[in-house]
This record gives structure tokens, sequence and C-alpha cells, in this order.
């Protein structure tokens, strides 16, 4: 049995049309990290990212639902953090986000009604006026958090972006089952 919980109205908005959402597209630096940057005195930039949101993009493969990343910065870093992960489907330094998100979605043949979008700043509106289901870590704009569907209790880069994959997961219809599979695999080892 699932200790994580939803409430019933959050997981029928984050279901979409019914049959939940089929991709969910991150913002990097304030979701999947808590939004600081580290540049060192070459220039190179140094990032720190929270393993419980990497599993959570990891379960999301596992779910059936594409995990995307559009980002407006680049660096050696992120995408390191992306292959580590399996994360194919990303654009890096983009200064804009819908086109290149929109391109994302159009070559897998997914709609915006059926992607989820998880951002922080100005940039990522555009994104939540196209998206089926919109998150928002609690340090986020408040521009961001009046127009996000659910705030994680979660901060970005501490476990947001898995609260989120964790709803996602829950509102299709996968998460128990997923569980289940975690709790019989450890068992039998």
């Amino acid at each position: 049995m699932a200790a994580l919980t939803f409430p019933p109205e959050l997981l029928l908005k984050a279901q979409g049309r019914g049959l939940g959402m089929k991709a969910a597209i991150f913002d990097v630096d304030g979701v999947l990290t808590d939004g600081r940057l580290f540049i060192g005195e070459h220039g190179e930039s140094f990032k720190a990212f929270h393993a419980l949101d990497g599993h959570g993009l990891k379960l999301l493969m596992q779910g059936g639902i594409t995990p995307l990343v559009v980002t407006g910065r680049d660096s050696p870093a992120v995408r390191r953090r992306m292959a580590d992960l399996g994360i194919a489907r990303a654009q890096y330094g983009v200064a804009d986000k819908l086109s290149a998100a929109t391109t994302l979605l159009q070559a897998l043949g997914i709609e915006w009604a059926d992607t989820a979008v998880m951002g922080d700043d100005w940039p990522d509106l555009a994104l939540f006026a196209c998206a089926g289901f919109t998150c928002a870590p609690p340090n986020a704009h408040a521009e961001v958090l009046a127009a996000a569907d659910h705030v994680t209790a979660a901060r970005g880069g501490a476990g947001a972006a898995r609260e989120c994959c964790d709803l996602l997961l829950a509102a299709c219809g996968r998460y128990a089952e997923m569980l289940e599979g975690q709790l019989r695999t450890l068992d039998a080892t």
C-alpha cells in the first residue's frame, strides 16, 4: 500500500483527458537544481542535482511517460546528468522554450493536452499556457506559482521534480503498481 496520496481533484487534473500525461517537460535551473549557479574562475559551471529527482525521471520512463528537458542554459554538467539518466530528448540553451518544446512534442507525436510542464520562472510561462498540467516548486517566481496547477512541497533541486513525477504516475494509475513491483523485487533478492 502506498503512503503517498494526492487530493482527488488534483489527480483528475493531472489525468488530462483521462489517460494520463504522455510527456513531462522539466526546466533545469530552479527545478532540477536549486537555481543557484556556481561558476568557476575558468567559466566552468557546477550544479547540484538531487538523486530523488533523477530516480523520479527514470520512473516516468518506466511508467510510459516521456521526460523531456527544455532549459535556457547549456552546460556540460546538465548534459552529463541528462545522459546519465538516459534522457535523450532535451533542448539546451534555448531562448524560445515554446518553440523548442513544440518541436520535441511534434517529433514524438504528442499533443500539448497530454503534456505536463514543471517550471519556475517567466520563460516557462508560455509552456504553462499550452500544457495539460503544470507544476512549480515553492521557490518559483510568484507569476509561475499563480499559474501552476500544483505547487510541490519540496523545493527545486530538493525533490520537487520527484513529487511531480510521483503525482503524474499516481494520476495515470501506475504509481502503486510500480511501488509494489519494487517491494517484490527487494523481497526476492
